[in-house]
């Protein structure tokens, strides 16, 4: 059994929507990083960033009988599709395709949406430059995926990949950061087919819903979860 922690954010979706595409039986518990949870000593020990998420495989015999305890979503992402033998190339050319991808999204994608996320939406004041130079690059870096998926119908090559999760996680928040999809059909459609697979449907359920920031939500919507954020910004 597998313990997944975690939080309705980017990088938490990709492990449960990896999980829920590999069917591998875990139990997700929630870290309430608005109390600052994620900071505390028994979740530092199992991961020392004091970040989401993280797994523990019960599985796994180790020297403490703890089971193992992996941090950082690409890690995990790459772990358990080694553990399940799928959602990655087998090859030695399509596994590192799969690999280079997913080190894509967390080197660009997830940085440049996240800084985007803080200077358009987050902090009190906006700093235009800022605002520009985030969105600006995450564009960049939509339409560096559009070429590719004029390539090919996954990012990895003709089979759907951990590499593809990851960056759907991210790219989907696109208007939430304030970067437009426009002109990119390929990445769009791309997007469509990955919001229609059950299993990446379930894992944007755990731990628990948050459609909000899927589309422009109310003031009184944005205002909480900005709220929230800039809490967390100061830890």
């Amino acid at each position: 059994m597998i313990t997944l922690y975690t939080s309705p954010t980017p990088n938490g979706w990709k492990a449960s929507c990896t999980l829920e595409e590999l069917e591998i039986p875990y139990e997700a518990q929630a870290i309430d990083m608005g109390e600052n949870e994620q900071k505390q000593d028994w979740y530092l020990e199992i991961c020392p960033n004091g970040r989401i998420p993280a797994i523990v495989d019960h599985d796994v015999e180790t020297a403490d009988g703890k089971g193992l305890a992996i941090f950082e979503s690409g890690a995990i992402m790459l772990y358990l599709a080694d553990k399940a033998g799928k959602l990655i190339p087998e090859d030695t050319a399509g596994r590192s395709r799969a690999t280079q991808w997913l080190m894509f999204q967390m080197g660009g994608v997830g940085p440049m949406m996240g800084q985007a996320n803080v200077f358009y939406r987050y902090f009190p004041e906006k700093i235009q430059p800022a605002i520009d130079r985030y969105q600006n690059e995450s564009r960049r870096l939509f339409e560096v995926l559009e070429r590719r998926l004029s390539e090919s119908e996954w990012l990895a090559g003709d089979e759907f990949s951990i590499a593809d999760i990851a960056n759907w996680c991210w790219v989907r928040l696109h208007g939430w950061s304030g970067v437009p999809t426009e002109g990119l059909d390929r990445l769009e459609a791309w997007m469509a087919k990955l919001e229609a697979r059950p299993g990446c449907a379930r894992g944007l359920n755990v731990p628990t819903p948050l459609r909000a920031l899927e589309a422009e939500p109310d003031e009184e919507t944005a205002r909480s979860i900005t709220d929230q954020a800039q809490k967390i910004l100061q830890r």
